[in-house]
């Protein structure tokens, strides 16, 4: 299907460049009439400060100074180094802090880890003010964002000034994380001195697409009114066409039997073949990904004198994208092998015959060659958008010399949508298939298709599926904070949280998912070059002529998409939090040594409200489930320099996340059969998962941009959400009682007695709170300029880091029975950062590594496999930039040099593949402007 993209967004960009250098004074007549840097007040310490000058190593000098001052464990990027690392986004530029970890899609990161935990367990804030922001994914790598994760790949991260991960809890920072607090911060105008002026234009190509696409940002600022009044406006805009091309099989099993081996159904080595595992789809994959992302950001502030200041700030982003998926198959699940017990009106006698097969020492049959098999060619579209929106307000100011007081106020509102998800799957029977997977290949496996499936005659419709679906969640959230300076040792905090989330998320299909009567001939069908396998050449169904002849979107017929014929996935949630901490910061000395730090308690009080569709008594109702739950959250950060540039970190802290959304859901199903009564589905009356955790860390400051750390870390995790079955009264459920009464009266043989009521004893089948396990693991970083050596090669210097950790839990069945004992999933056992940097008057360059170990994506297996997961990555990228002058700079990045793939497997020992993707290197051209 043909895109059309728009060719007026840039144009759109520039003509905001020129009136926002206009309005914030970029005039021939004002260049030369700059306003000097304002006098100050001496700035109070705050780890958020910016003080970069323009160099990559004072960047790192700064983040450094930061993390040596902090009250806990911290570890920042500056926007010096976010604009010079070539990232596409905010996602790849945190991959480079220690113990954190990424997912990509369609070739750029996505969502993190922090030590091992997931994004579901990683917090995210956005100027201060959480946020979450969503938006979609291809089905083998999570599909739509229905959860708490945070998409980074909604921004680029030319909006951000600084991104700081918060690895230790305080009681100031508000609850919902167990993993880390990632804040993100725009650029303010008071971060510049006086007027700035900064844009960048370039140019990428991707060598598997063979296409270019443009990028280009730029910066306004100024300061008014005596450095009372600062405004600040900046934009980011890019295209990518992208290439995403391998194979896949979706799972392996051992199922779904073949009928005759070399035409006998009683053949021995049928045995051995339908003993062995095999790909369930066999199939190429080849997509195409079209995006277009705008992104912009203004600030104002105020500061009328020295003890008052506002900050206002505004963020917009948004996301435009569609995406092609087309898949030739083999069928090797049930509704294609076919055995002799029937397949009736197929029109093929004796079942699916195999030809020839290799069973490996896994009991993995990595070869089949088949003869009356099924084909199937899909052809899926998807149209995508994501829209993010921020408003934050910040006030701050001293009520006296000793008392300061500070305010917050904002909303956050993110929305994905997927108005268009069409599949159109054509089928073909008793052709010719074998697939080759030996020797280990998964960058080439050989799939071969016979002669017919390049006849466009005798092909059927075997399904038709329209799955519109989106998400919206928003914030809106206020605080106040009273800071209370005793003395110089000590300073007392406190302050009132309040935050209201919510989101809703829907879903629509056909009522089935059939053919829809579509009769395949010639002209509704399209020929596709996919560039794989030895016959690239395929036929697919042709979208435009299919809708044209059929009406695909017409909302009527065969093809009336509801709500109603999807309702499981139609739901929506609320959460009101009330948060009070109190806390204590100082800043004293033991025997001339500094001691400083903090210890606090914060307490949040949560109402919880979530709606979903039910089915009670066999019919469908809508209803509504509440929980609250109450937490008190002590915290401590102890900081230590013993001997001079050493520095000694100790954290402990209660913390908390949230349930899942999903998770959360009441879409029951309660019903009543005789004496049995039962519950089962989603569970509104989850507790959050609580750890304690525990910190200890020591850094040496060997030189002003120099340092060696190492750190120490424990998560006592208590619960892990897993489904369980437990006995326990309806009323505890937190289920309405009606929807009991319901059921009662709807089941077989109700006389109206109390043997079914909500008080007696229900079996409930949902997520249940089971056990947990320990987390525990060490980090190690070390950042060193070689000035100590010889000249050039003190022009050099290194920054890396290394991250092992490890969690195992227990896996149940429902009926609390250990199934087994892995690691967590979605953790790296362990990861690896490394860049080395080389820095000169003009000529500037650096190179990047980021490695991730494999991890467990479903740690206990489907289809007779003990697990699956996800193979390891190692990303290099590369920048190299050239000053033509004091304002003009050349550049030049280069990314995933190493070609790296998406890899994910089934099965620890037989390794069997299910998704191996690539999307190709990506190198940018460009120049930047800076006044």
């Amino acid at each position: 299907m043909a895109v059309q993209r728009s060719q007026f967004r840039p144009n759109k960009l520039v003509s905001a460049m020129l009136l926002a250098g206009f309005t914030f004074g970029f005039t021939p007549q004002l260049l030369a009439q700059q306003t000097p840097a304002p006098d100050a007040k001496a700035a109070e310490k705050d780890i958020e400060v910016i003080q970069v000058t323009g160099s990559f190593r004072d960047s790192l000098s700064n983040a450094l100074n930061q993390k040596r001052q902090a009250d806990s464990a911290v570890d920042s990027i500056l926007a010096e180094d976010i604009a010079d690392f070539p990232d596409l986004n905010l996602a790849e530029s945190l991959q480079r802090i220690p113990g954190v970890a990424i997912s990509r899609a369609a070739g750029e990161g996505r969502q993190i880890s922090v030590r091992g935990l997931g994004p579901d367990f990683t917090r995210v804030r956005i100027n201060g003010m959480e946020a979450i922001s969503t938006s979609g994914g291809t089905d083998q790598i999570g599909g739509a964002n229905r959860g708490r994760g945070f998409d980074f790949n909604t921004f680029s991260s030319d909006l951000f000034s600084s991104l700081t991960v918060r690895k230790t809890a305080s009681a100031d920072i508000e609850e919902g994380s167990l993993g880390a607090t990632v804040d993100l911060r725009a650029a303010r105008p008071f971060d510049y001195d006086g007027f700035t002026f900064a844009a960048s234009g370039q140019l990428g190509y991707n060598d598997l697409s063979e296409k270019s696409d443009p990028k280009t940002s730029f910066l306004v600022s100024n300061i008014f009114a005596d450095g009372k009044l600062g405004a600040l406006f900046s934009a980011s805009y890019s295209e990518r066409s992208l290439t995403d091309q391998g194979s896949s099989t979706v799972r392996w099993g051992n199922a779904n039997d073949f009928g005759r081996y070399k035409g006998s159904s009683t053949a021995t080595e049928l045995n051995a073949i339908n003993n062995s595992f095999r790909p369930r789809l066999p199939r190429y994959d080849s997509y195409t990904h079209e995006m277009e992302r705008l992104g912009l950001s203004a600030a104002l502030q105020f500061k009328p004198n020295d003890d008052t200041k506002f900050d206002l700030d505004v963020l917009y982003a948004n996301t435009d994208a569609t995406r092609n998926e087309i898949f030739m198959q083999g069928i090797l699940n049930a509704g294609g092998n076919r055995p002799t017990t029937g397949t009736a009106g197929s029109g093929i006698s004796g079942g699916m015959n195999v030809l020839d097969y290799f069973i490996d020492d896994t009991n993995t049959m990595t070869y089949g060659s088949f003869e009356n098999a099924t084909i199937r060619s899909e052809n899926r579209f998807d149209e995508l958008g994501t829209d993010f929106s921020q408003i934050t307000l910040h006030g701050s100011h001293h009520l006296s010399d000793s008392l300061k007081l500070e305010g917050m106020i904002g909303t956050t509102t993110s929305k994905f949508d997927n108005p268009v998800q069409t599949t159109l799957v054509m089928e073909k029977t008793g052709t010719t298939f074998s697939y080759d997977y030996r020797d280990g290949a998964r960058d080439n496996p050989i799939l071969t298709f016979g002669n017919s499936v390049f006849d466009p005659t005798g092909w059927t419709s075997n399904s038709v599926r329209l799955r519109p679906l989106g998400a919206e969640n928003g914030f809106d959230t206020a605080e106040l904070n009273l800071a209370w300076t005793l003395n110089d040792f000590i300073t007392l905090k406190s302050g009132l949280h309040y935050k209201k989330f919510s989101f809703e998320t829907y879903e629509a299909r056909r009522q089935t998912e059939n053919g829809a009567g579509i009769v395949y001939t010639p002209d509704l069908i399209a020929t596709y070059n996919s560039g794989l396998g030895p016959n690239p050449n395929w036929l697919i169904p042709n979208f435009d002529a299919i809708d044209a002849k059929y009406g695909l979107y017409s909302n009527s017929g065969a093809f009336l998409v509801s709500k109603d014929f999807r309702r499981p996935d139609n739901y929506s949630a609320e959460e009101t939090t009330h948060g009070a901490y109190l806390m204590a910061s100082f800043n004293t000395e033991i025997k001339d040594a500094p001691l400083w730090g903090n210890a606090g308690v914060r307490q949040v009080k949560t109402d919880q409200s979530s709606t979903a569709f039910a089915t009670v008594g066999g019919a469908a109702q809508q209803i509504t489930a509440e929980h609250d739950y109450n937490e008190v959250l002590p915290s401590l950060n102890l900081n230590y320099e013993p001997f001079e540039d050493v520095v000694l970190r100790f954290g402990f802290a209660e913390v908390m996340a949230r349930a899942g959304l999903g998770s959360i859901r009441p879409d029951v199903s309660v019903s009543v059969s005789g004496g049995s009564r039962s519950v089962s589905g989603g569970n509104p009356q989850l507790e959050p998962t609580k750890a304690k955790t525990y910190d200890l860390g020591l850094e040496f400051y060997f030189s002003d941009e120099a340092m060696l750390g190492i750190a120490l870390f424990q998560k006592d995790i208590d619960s892990h959400v897993q489904s369980l079955r437990e006995t326990k009264p309806f009323t505890a459920t937190g289920l309405p009682i009606q929807a009991a009464i319901d059921a009662c009266t709807a089941g077989p043989g109700y006389g109206g007695n109390s043997g079914c009521d909500e008080n007696v004893d229900w079996q409930i089948t949902t997520p249940l709170n089971g056990p947990g396990g320990d987390l525990k693991g060490f980090e190690v970083s070390f950042q060193m300029p070689f000035t100590a050596l010889p000249e050039f090669w003190n022009r050099f210097g290194f920054i890396g880091n290394y991250t092992d950790v490890k969690a195992e839990m227990d896996y149940i069945n429902v009926a609390g029975v250990v199934q087994a004992t892995r690691d967590l999933q979605g953790l790296s056992r362990s990861t690896t950062a490394a860049t080395l940097y080389y820095e000169h008057e003009k000529l500037n360059a650096r190179v990047s590594l980021a490695k991730r170990d494999r991890y467990l994506t479903t740690a206990v297996g489907r289809d007779g496999n003990d697990m699956e997961g996800t193979n390891a990555t190692t990303n290099v990228d590369a920048s190299v930039s050239y000053a033509l002058s004091e304002q003009w700079k050349l550049t030049f990045e280069a990314l995933n040099l190493t070609d790296e793939v998406d890899d994910q497997w089934v099965d620890d020992a037989g390794n069997r593949l299910t998704y191996y993707h690539e999307t190709g290197r990506q190198y940018y051209l460009g120049v930047q402007y800076k006044y």
